[in-house]
């Protein structure tokens, strides 16, 4: 079976071709980038997701498409949000229709919930509060309607925010705050219940929803999680820092918000919207499937910042988002006074 994975050389698509090709099955990964350190087996090829006859010349001969390519919150992309992550999804699924391939699966976010009632459940329904989540819930529908139209079975993994070795992105900033003993700040008192994922137990439930050859819906996340407070905390012990984890007001959101219109902060709107207010899907879908959670919120968080601590000092690639740090900005000023 012929697999293309879209945003192949990214965080979880790399992961993703990697899973597939340890199970034996022919991978081939599309992106504006190459993976130095992708296997040979796999092949790459060099394309734009807009390029629509290059997309369509990589959909050739494939079986199920994977799609991955996306402009993630930290990037601030404005109005390439769409293009990319909207127009571009729009791209993969026509030119899957047109190539005749057996399966699509799309790679959501939780995003396209904004701040819904908790638990998030099979019944509720998306209410993005930022562009980013706007987009990704467009492309969720835009990929849905051309692939049921020409009668390809769609899959759309939804996703918490995500942790594992190799995710530096917005953490770099938290781990290297925690390093330095500075304070590490949440919105609110930080006892809201928040959900992460590690991409491990991510890979499981979608290759668990491959393997089933069950289309559907499936939101992602943890089923060992609790206070947000508690996972920071368990993560300065971890390191044995003497951070301390200190609440912020909600009129901070504002003030974030202003920040962020004048390019000062690294934060986007879905961060600080988010931080700090409850966040978790109910996975008891994915339990009915046999698939269980290997870790929990706080094994993830040191799994992550035991990588970020082996592997600082290493040289970016240039390429991936969450692979590479993230530029403080204004934090920094407000890390040295912390």
């Amino acid at each position: 079976m012929k697999h293309l994975v879209t945003g192949g050389s990214g965080f979880l698509g790399n992961r993703i071709a990697r899973r597939l090709l340890e199970r034996g099955d022919d991978v081939a990964v599309l992106d504006i980038w190459e993976d130095p350190s992708r296997p040979a087996e796999i092949e790459f090829i060099r394309c734009d997701i807009l390029d629509r006859d290059g997309v369509a010349r990589a959909m050739s001969g494939v079986d199920v498409v994977h799609h991955n390519v996306a402009l993630v919150p930290v990037t601030k992309a404005g109005r390439r949000f769409w293009d990319v992550n909207v127009t571009g999804s729009k791209v993969a699924a026509e030119e899957a229709a047109r190539a005749g391939v057996h399966a699509f699966i799309n790679m959501s976010s939780s995003a396209i919930f904004g701040l819904s009632e908790m638990p998030i459940t099979s019944a509720t329904v998306p209410a993005p509060r930022e562009l980013y989540g706007r987009a990704k819930l467009a492309g969720e529908r835009v990929v849905r309607e051309i692939c049921t139209a020409a009668g390809i079975p769609v899959t759309v993994v939804r996703p918490r925010t995500i942790l594992a070795p190799g995710r530096s992105g917005i953490f770099g900033i938290l781990f290297k705050w925690i390093v330095e003993n500075r304070k590490v700040y949440v919105i609110g008192d930080g006892s809201a219940p928040f959900q992460f994922v590690h991409a491990d137990d991510l890979m499981d439930a979608y290759m668990l929803a491959l393997d089933q050859g069950k289309p559907g819906e499936y939101n992602v996340g943890t089923d060992r999680y609790g206070p947000l407070r508690a996972v920071l905390e368990d993560a300065i012990r971890f390191a044995g820092s003497r951070s301390e984890v200190v609440g912020l007001p909600e009129g901070t959101r504002g003030v974030l918000r202003v920040l962020d219109r004048m390019g000062v902060s690294p934060l986007a709107p879905y961060h600080y919207l988010t931080y700090g207010k409850a966040f978790y899907f109910d996975v008891a879908p994915l339990a009915a499937l046999g698939w269980h959670a290997r870790y929990s919120n706080e094994e993830m968080m040191r799994d992550s910042f035991a990588w970020w601590l082996e592997h600082r000092a290493d040289p970016t690639d240039g390429g991936s988002v969450h692979r590479k740090p993230v530029a403080e900005k204004i934090l920094g000023l407000v890390r040295r006074f912390s």
